[in-house]
């Protein structure tokens, strides 16, 4: 990694998941999704998402779907 985390903080090293809104689907299990720095391709290929879900992110794969409620369920629950 050539460029400092934001902040200082590194999600990848960190145990940090951060939240994002599914833009689009794209194959082979990814997705579109928008951050703060704006538009990042990431795996969705452990959740069942769609295009305007929230997904929690983190090393560049979701691990859980935020529904519309606010809680969040992981794959299969």
């Amino acid at each position: 990694m050539t460029e400092p985390c934001p902040d200082g903080v590194c999600v990848t090293c960190s145990d940090v998941a951060v939240p994002v809104r599914v833009l689009r689907l794209l194959e082979d299990g990814l997705a579109v999704v928008e951050t703060e720095s704006g538009p990042e391709e990431v795996s969705v290929a452990l959740v069942d998402a769609r295009a305007g879900d929230i997904v929690l992110v983190h090393a560049k794969e979701a691990i859980a779907v935020r529904p519309y409620g606010g809680e969040t369920h992981e794959h299969g629950q």
